[in-house]
């Protein structure tokens, strides 16, 4: 009986997954086709070649995510990676190779077709995504976390405008509002900084909207958000914001060369919403949804910060000696702290060891719950390094010596170098990080209560976290060397 009853679901599965596989391969071919004539257009290309490039497009995506698109959320994100694989294979990639250019210059042929990098992610990758991520709803997903729209509303609303405070007394010195950029600069100041926060608050609303069910903790919930603003910077500057005021629609690399400062605004507007968004969602389920005084903690909040402190400094201090040796070719350890003056290389790796030390600290704070595998742990370092890289260098070194952040294209350039050793310092931060907790993890799981506890902290398997760290790391990286 019980073999029969076995034999059924599983026959019931597979028809489920053909089922979902027949769906969104037509879905796909179809919203692919519009967002492919819609593309041509925009390029002035064949509509009939749109057309149909962008059917078979959808009907790869379709056939090959459907099932991952889990929310219309997922779904995003899963659209923006197979666009920006797309765009890398096909018009970065294997047209200029066809045309005979040679490495030395595949960079000049990518900045050439950056506009069919924006027309990928704008036209194809989104609507896809966000169809397949709305298919997803009218089918069972069993284990699937609770949705509350009023939740991601106040809380995402919230976020946003919070953030967009943070960036108050800075907009008011320079009169620049960078998440309205190509709108408000024709606006008198007063309009500016309403538009501004509105823009905030509305952004904030729809990251709770689209990603509630895929943040875990305050670390991923920073690199949803920085996911989001790089989304939104081609969506809005690069897109909507011309048509609002009457303007064609510009995605040449130049133009995008001028706008790199949003780009830079939007990241670090993504980070503050994300981690005001893990913070006030934290508090909302403690308010109303964990409010159960019975339910009891291995540990403490205080004792549990204490260990991520100490974990995270120790990672940071094997993060900094790791990636000293290329801090040290590039340059960049003798002017750290925005210091005016050279230091010596004894006090300026004393001072690279403290500052990774405290770095660290941050890493075991966000992403304790994230990389317990060292395929994710690593994932997420390097994530954790590409923020620091725009939060550091670009933004705030700058702010202590001159006042003023240096958003400027030809800043971003001079600094890739040390975008190596951010990357290779959160690496090995995470993966140490990982090797200290695990030891403290395997303790606590030995009470079922507390594992139980500590599997609903954690990602499970099947989230868009992949998608993720490929368009994030792929855009963050690769924007700073198309645009400067």
């Amino acid at each position: 009986m019980t073999e029969g009853i076995e034999s059924k679901d599983a026959d019931a599965s597979v028809g489920t997954g053909k089922t979902v596989l027949g769906l969104g391969a037509m879905a796909g071919t179809l919203v692919g086709a519009v967002g492919g004539m819609i593309y041509a257009t925009a390029l002035h290309g064949s509509p009939l070649y749109g057309v149909l490039t962008g059917a078979v497009y959808g009907l790869a995506f379709g056939a090959f995510f459907a099932e991952r698109c889990s929310s219309p959320g997922a779904g995003l994100i899963w659209g923006l990676a197979y666009a920006l694989l797309l765009w890398l294979l096909v018009p970065a990639g294997l047209v200029p190779w066809l045309a005979g250019r040679h490495a030395g210059t595949m960079v000049d042929a990518a900045r050439d077709n950056f506009p069919e990098l924006a027309g990928y992610l704008v036209t194809l990758g989104t609507p896809l995504g966000i169809a397949m991520g709305l298919l997803a709803e009218f089918r069972p997903q069993p284990g699937r976390r609770s949705y509350v729209a009023s939740r991601a509303i106040v809380v995402g609303g919230l976020s946003g405008l919070v953030s967009s405070v943070i960036f108050h007394t800075w907009m008011l010195k320079g009169g620049y509002f960078p998440l309205t950029a190509g709108i408000s600069e024709a606006g008198a100041r007063a309009g500016g900084a309403s538009l501004h926060l509105a823009l905030a608050a509305f952004i904030g609303v729809a990251f709770g909207l689209l990603f509630q069910q895929d943040i875990y903790g305050y670390g991923s919930s920073m690199g949803w958000g920085a996911g989001f603003g790089i989304f939104w910077w081609f969506l809005g500057p690069l897109t909507l914001h011309p048509l609002l005021t009457g303007m064609p629609t510009d995605w040449s690399a130049d133009h995008a060369s001028d706008l790199f400062g949003s780009l830079v605004a939007h990241i670090l507007h993504g980070l503050i919403v994300g981690v005001m968004y893990a913070t006030v969602d934290r508090l909302w389920v403690r308010l109303f949804v964990e409010s159960d005084p019975i339910r009891r903690e291995a540990e403490g909040p205080g004792l549990r910060t204490i260990y991520s402190l100490g974990w995270g400094a120790a990672a940071g201090l094997v993060g900094g000696a790791v990636s000293a040796p290329i801090m040290v070719a590039t340059g960049v350890i003798s002017k750290l702290a925005g210091l005016e003056s050279e230091l010596s290389l004894a006090h300026a790796l004393a001072l690279h060891l403290l500052v990774s030390a405290a770095i660290g600290m941050t890493y075991g704070l966000l992403f304790r719950q994230e990389g317990l595998s060292i395929g994710r742990g690593i994932s997420w370092g390097w994530v954790f390094g590409l923020i620091w890289w725009y939060l550091g260098p670009l933004t705030l070194l700058p702010l202590l010596r001159t006042g003023e952040a240096d958003w400027r294209p030809e800043a971003a350039t001079a600094l890739l170098p040390s975008l190596i050793g951010h990357l290779v310092f959160g690496a090995m931060t995470a993966f140490t990080f990982l090797l200290l907790q695990r030891s403290y993890a395997r303790w606590l799981l030995l009470d079922p209560r507390h594992a139980a506890r500590e599997k609903r902290r954690t990602r499970p398997e099947g989230t868009p976290a992949p998608a993720l760290w490929l368009f994030l790391l792929g855009m963050g990286i690769l924007l700073p060397i198309l645009l400067g």
